[in-house]
């Protein structure tokens, strides 16, 4: 059974500090994925909202937000939360939807406006909610969980912190041309290492900034694209959102322990480990046959991590592709070629959505300035809280 789904548009509005209302720049997104794709918006027959939790009531019904700002035409709407993963569980469901035969045509908008300073969460006393204990009774922001993750790599493979300062180059670098990206400067190793230290070992420059934007996606059947002449469209293959299996022996943030293995053993894969994994099962392939990777590097250790999650090299191996030049595009494996997060910064439930937005541009050669010649097939890899995180795979 063929579950694929054509990307008949993408679209996006820049990332930044711009002040504005999330909707100002969902609506922008959406709009210029409909253009891209040349489908009127009264083809739409459902729309699927990014929720953000931050901006009050519109934000928490994010799909009919998105449906009347761009004009009420009838279309069923649908709003997903999952943090960094949103994008991905909303493309999902509009997927779904189309595969279910629903709809031939659903436009998938996430957007953010983000406050000052990092990401921590909304006022009040909630002491079953592991977010709010994890700030107010430890005081471990998101940076502290990235330290972590980071010294652990520097004590299990010998990741140093000129290494991290490497990733932030390349992803600067890559950035350059991208002219959705909030920051195109190049940078130095000396400027990352000189820069302000957050959570030891990570610098200011290590870790990515909050933003305001937005990234919208059309998904059509591949009936509907063949009928309106979107010929050899980029396709979705697979949408992993698998949640862990007990025990889960290694840290996951906002958790501040682990799962003891003195009775179950621990798994043979990690939980996202197993996002990559059930992508690859999905789509029918694997690491050795992805083009180009778009990551979730809200620190530069993390987009280190998360190569060896998806099987792109083998555990303790990513920084020695990153020496190598291997996740520069030109590459083996270009990562990050959009400049990541770190050029970006995060709007949260923007941030998958322009993941997918990016390969579509280089599975279709029109990345700009910064376009892995040859790309094929794209893997993107987000987190969420509590236990979820998503992968995509894209193929042209």
């Amino acid at each position: 059974m063929n579950t694929d789904v054509a990307i008949a548009g993408v679209g996006m509005h820049p990332w930044g500090k711009w002040g504005r209302s999330f909707v100002t720049y969902g609506v922008h997104a959406a709009r210029a994925a409909l253009a891209d794709a040349g489908v009127d918006w009264q083809d739409v027959g459902l729309i699927v909202g990014g929720e953000t939790v931050r901006n009050g009531y519109g934000g928490y019904v994010a799909g009919a937000t998105f449906a009347q700002a761009l004009g009420w035409n009838g279309a069923k709407v649908a709003t997903s939360y999952a943090a960094c993963a949103t994008g991905a569980q909303a493309l999902d469901t509009a997927r779904s939807r189309i595969l279910a035969g629903q709809t031939d045509v659903a436009l998938v908008v996430g957007a953010d406006t983000t406050p000052k300073g990092f990401l921590a969460p909304n006022a009040g006393e909630r002491w079953d909610d592991p977010d709010w204990l994890r700030f107010r009774l430890m005081g471990m922001t998101n940076p502290g969980y990235f330290a972590l993750y980071a010294r652990r790599r520097m004590d299990l493979y010998g990741a140093t912190q000129a290494d991290f300062a490497a990733v932030k180059v390349k992803n600067a670098k890559h950035g350059l041309s991208n002219p959705n990206a909030r920051y195109r400067k190049e940078v130095s190793a000396e400027d990352v290492l000189n820069s302000a230290v957050v959570s030891d070992p990570l610098h200011l420059l290590d870790i990515c900034a909050t933003s305001d934007g937005g990234a919208a996606v059309l998904l059509t059947s591949l009936d509907y694209a063949r009928k309106h002449g979107i010929a050899d469209p980029v396709r979705i293959k697979a949408i992993s959102t698998v949640t862990p299996v007990f025990p889960q022996t290694v840290m996951d943030m906002p958790n501040f322990s682990t799962d003891s293995s003195a009775v179950v053993p621990a798994q043979d894969r990690t939980f996202k480990e197993s996002l990559g994994d059930a992508a690859y099962a999905e789509a029918g392939i694997g690491p050795e046959d992805v083009s180009v990777a778009e990551v979730y590097d809200l620190s530069t250790a993390l987009e280190l991590d998360w190569i060896e999650d998806l099987s792109l090299c083998k555990r303790g191996e990513a920084e020695h592709l990153l020496r190598a030049g291997d996740t520069t595009i030109g590459g083996r494996i270009p990562v990050n070629p959009s400049g990541g997060l770190a050029c970006f910064g995060e709007a949260v439930p923007a941030q998958a959505l322009a993941q997918v937005c990016e390969l579509t541009w280089q599975l279709r050669g029109q990345a700009e300035g910064r376009q892995v010649e040859g790309a094929r097939i794209g893997i993107t890899a987000n987190q969420g809280l509590f236990g979820h995180g998503s992968s995509v795979i894209v193929a042209r």
